[in-house]
């Protein structure tokens, strides 16, 4: 295990931003990440656990401690019952996962194809989309507790699974280093087809019951049109993906907005949420706040697909991509008196 100085972090990011990484080193077992974590105990280094880079914005001025690259690789499966259990490390690639599923005809990830980053990365946002949401399908996570210096095995309902929030990314942030992941799929049952963007796809296509593969295919192609699929040179592919979450407000405020736009509450992309909340769409506020696909403030802009993603338009700086943030959150409070909360890490 090497432990390099000044490496940058752009090329380690989607969004192709950032300074460097006073320290960076490459975890492909677990012993790395206890070794990883101890180099920067002992030096008093703050420590960063880098996955995919997809869901990450790194200060201009990069990071001044360790940063930890989980590249741990390796799936394996094994049948218990109807459930096919499959052990995935933390360093494989999530859509070559969700390939890997499907092509053994196990359901349960299909419509989270395409998504970027790793398999690391899903239970600590609890990873979702298209109507399926990784917490509907994990059973453990094993990571390595910083608190107690050994690895440990996380049930599922240790997890505090909840709309893209885990432990591991609220109350017990910093702790957890996940190793591996462990994923309940069912063999041999039909593909999830209940998110209205596939029913739609699929009824244009007079498709009745669609294969598992069918279903990733479609997915990946709505993505694509939406530029939320990772294409090479691809500009509207140099950002975080969703960059803000969609708003749960109570079901009062939506008839309050409703009210003050004039319309009937319906025409509002909106639906239920927990304790008598319901969610409505980021991209439609942002699109009725004045903001349209392809707007650019200096090199940082939003996508000309899709208004939810903000992206590096090339050469842009964090600083850039902040201030469109800014922008677009104090337009939509000013407007709307909802404030939106980025998806993405920051880092530095």
């Amino acid at each position: 295990m090497q432990f390099l100085e000044e490496v940058p972090l752009a090329p380690y990011t989607t969004f192709q931003i950032g300074g460097p990484a006073r320290w960076f080193a490459e975890a492909e077992s677990e012993d790395d990440i206890a070794a990883g974590i101890a180099f920067a105990s002992a030096r008093q280094l703050p420590l960063f656990i880098l996955g995919g880079g997809s869901n990450l914005l790194v200060s201009d001025a990069g990071f001044p401690g360790l940063v930890l690259r989980i590249a741990l690789r390796g799936i394996a499966c094994n049948q218990e019952g109807s459930r096919s259990i499959f052990s995935a490390a933390a360093g494989e690639d999530w859509d070559g996962f969700v390939a890997h599923a499907v092509a053994a005809g196990c359901s349960g990830v299909e419509c989270l194809s395409g998504i970027p980053g790793t398999v690391g990365g899903t239970p600590v946002q609890n990873v979702g989309a298209y109507g399926q949401e990784v917490s509907q399908t994990i059973v453990t996570v094993r990571a390595y507790d910083r608190k107690t210096a050994q690895f440990v095995t996380l049930p599922a309902a240790a997890c505090g699974f909840f709309y893209r929030r885990s432990i591991f990314n609220t109350s017990e942030r910093a702790r957890y280093v996940v190793s591996r992941v462990d994923y309940a799929l069912r063999k041999d049952a039909s593909a999830s087809v209940a998110y209205a963007d596939l029913v739609k796809y699929f009824a244009a296509r007079d498709v009745l019951s669609p294969t598992l593969a069918e279903v990733r295919d479609a997915v990946r192609s709505i993505r694509a049109q939406k530029g939320m699929l990772l294409v090479p040179g691809d500009a509207d592919c140099r950002s975080a993906g969703s960059f803000f979450k969609n708003p749960a407000v109570p079901v009062t405020a939506l008839d309050s907005l409703a009210q003050g736009l004039g319309i009937d509450k319906q025409r509002i992309p909106a639906y239920p949420a927990q304790d008598g909340e319901v969610k409505i769409s980021a991209a439609w506020l942002i699109e009725r706040a004045g903001f349209a696909k392809g707007y650019a403030l200096g090199k940082a802009g939003i996508s000309s697909r899709h208004t939810l993603a903000l992206i590096n338009r090339g050469g842009a700086s964090a600083a850039e991509m902040i201030a469109l943030r800014d922008q677009v959150t104090e337009a939509i409070a000013t407007r709307f008196a909802i404030r939106l909360e980025p998806e993405p890490v920051w880092l530095g």
